[in-house]
């Protein structure tokens, strides 16, 4: 081979391994942040906690919006472990079908924390930080529990199928009504799909099928709460108790103002700061949670206690 042609190569050759060198040295300062979609307001507080506390503990972000997409989310963990993250925090838009990619990082040896949704599948996940659910169903339960000591009829809203928030706060909804008798009679129940417009629609189908409005719709998120309170007011019905889940501040406003009668508090800032915390601390000197599971215990909000809200400042 002539000379030049030798040098040529192997001047390509060093170029790759630096560039390989700096890309590795890179994404070895980033976390990947990962939430199901940023078209529900959730998540988007959620990515901004993620963000700040990144930032604060002196990393790069990788923000992975999901966009309510299983495959989308996967795609975007299997490039994070193509480049060398060194950790990924991440609410897994579905419990069983992120559990393949999650175990695909951990098998890379990259340490992975899942806030809000868990994946209990995937054995070698780091920590879990999240809400306790099902406290957060049952906190529902029991206010309805106190609102209608003699008896209440009920359309519940349930969740998006397969995420865990959704399995988890419509057990604890069951736990408490279901043990409080016959007198509190679920006569509608269908998923909703965590969406606002799917709320509003769903309950105009129940309430369409009802030959009495019920005492109270109870959603397990409030956009769904919130799509429920529209339909309410088309069909100019009063009297009826609408109980959110999140403390959006929209859902606060309303709480505020009498259109929504509560909402439950699961502080995903916190939640979302903590799973940082959790990961980072590993990353720099191995310290792994004492426990793998971090719950905080969700509270119910009425106007009684709205000052002890998360988002309360941002509530116009």
């Amino acid at each position: 081979m002539p000379i030049l042609n030798r040098r040529l190569l192997l001047g390509s050759a060093a170029a790759l391994i630096i560039a390989s060198s700096s890309t590795a040295a890179l994404a070895a300062d980033k976390i990947l942040a990962s939430v199901p979609g940023l078209s529900f307001p959730f998540f988007v507080h959620m990515m901004n906690a993620f963000k700040a506390e990144i930032q604060k503990q002196g990393y790069e972000v990788i923000e992975s919006d999901g966009q309510v997409s299983s495959p989308k989310q996967t795609a975007d963990i299997e490039a994070a472990i193509t480049q060398g993250v060194k950790g990924i925090v991440i609410s897994p838009n579905e419990v069983d079908a992120m559990a393949p990619a999650l175990q695909q990082a951990v098998e890379a040896n990259i340490p992975v924390v899942t806030v809000d949704r868990r994946v209990p599948s995937v054995e070698g996940i780091l920590a879990h930080v999240g809400a306790d659910n099902v406290k957060g169903g049952e906190a529902q339960g029991n206010l309805i529990l106190s609102l209608y000591p003699d008896g209440a009829t009920i359309i519940n809203l349930q969740g998006q199928s397969g995420a865990s928030p959704a399995i988890d706060r419509n057990k604890g909804l069951h736990n408490v009504l279901d043990a409080a008798g016959e007198k509190y009679k679920i006569v509608f129940e269908q998923t909703a799909g965590f969406a606002r417009d799917k709320g509003l629609s769903v309950t105009e189908a129940a309430l369409s099928g009802l030959a009495e409005p019920p005492k109270v719709i109870v959603a397990a998120n409030d956009d769904m709460a919130l799509g429920a309170m529209e339909a309410v007011k088309a069909r100019g019905l009063t009297g009826i108790s609408i109980i959110g889940f999140d403390a959006l501040p929209e859902a606060l406003a309303q709480v505020r103002d009498g259109g929504l009668t509560a909402t439950i508090e699961q502080f995903p800032g916190q939640q979302s700061a903590l799973g940082v915390q959790t990961l980072v601390a590993f990353i720099k000197d191995g310290t792994k949670p004492a426990d793998k599971v971090l719950l905080l215990t969700p509270v119910a909000i009425t106007k009684d206690n709205l000052n002890t809200a998360e988002r309360l400042g941002e509530v116009k």
